[in-house]
């Protein structure tokens, strides 16, 4: 049965890739986490050759081993906006300053058919990051967050997306208690700037990874 599932998966991301690449983003696709990272670690990070890498808050760059591979890097500036060691407020200034950084790694809240891009943020330095800063962003994508249309990509975010994530980030929000997006006016709340990537520009300058497996929130 998984080998079905997986050929048939392998079918779809084959298509997606096609529309991605068809809006200008480098896309590449990966059968595992595995085959992920190392596909990351040589194809992406050594041709860019990076000076500076950082990552917005991702399940999958985790789950990938990503975050383990890159954190000690010594022949790069890493700015490890996951560091629990500094102060929040340094956390923050990190933040901002990993908007300038050569390479930012995160995650995709859900991605179209169409090849779009949507992604909705509590602080928004991660949607920050795929618009405009970095010169080179590089996008994890799991076939679990691939929807038909913009319509089921807001529907995916807010009734499986936020609420998981808040739950992830020990949130005090009323969707952590019932599972149920209830449009709240907490100060934890984390569903407060939405953006929609139709193409990448310049050309190339966003790179998907699609992983045939569930991957993330």
């Amino acid at each position: 049965m998984g080998n079905e599932l997986d050929k048939f998966w392998r079918i779809r991301l084959d298509q997606v890739k096609e529309s991605l690449e068809e809006n200008n983003f480098s896309c590449f696709v990966a059968e595992d986490p595995d085959e992920a990272r190392k596909l990351v670690l040589t194809e992406v990070v050594a041709r860019l050759k990076p000076g500076s890498v950082s990552w917005g808050g991702s399940a999958t760059f985790k789950e990938t081993g990503l975050y383990d591979a890159l954190k000690d890097r010594s022949d790069m500036e890493i700015l490890d906006t996951y560091d629990k060691s500094i102060s929040p407020e340094a956390s923050w200034e990190r933040r901002r300053q990993a908007l300038l950084c050569d390479l930012f790694i995160t995650g995709t809240n859900a991605l179209t058919e169409q090849g779009f891009l949507v992604n909705l943020d509590m602080i928004g330095n991660r949607v920050g990051a795929l618009t405009f800063g970095p010169r080179n962003v590089l996008v994890l994508c799991g076939r679990n967050k691939v929807v038909a249309d913009l319509d089921e990509a807001m529907d995916r975010i807010k009734d499986i997306s936020a609420p998981a994530n808040a739950m992830r980030l020990n949130k005090k929000t009323p969707c952590v208690k019932t599972a149920y997006c209830h449009d709240c006016q907490s100060p934890d709340r984390i569903c407060n700037v939405w953006t929609i990537t139709e193409k990448s520009f310049p050309k190339a300058r966003i790179i998907v990874v699609l992983i045939n497996r569930d991957m993330g929130l």
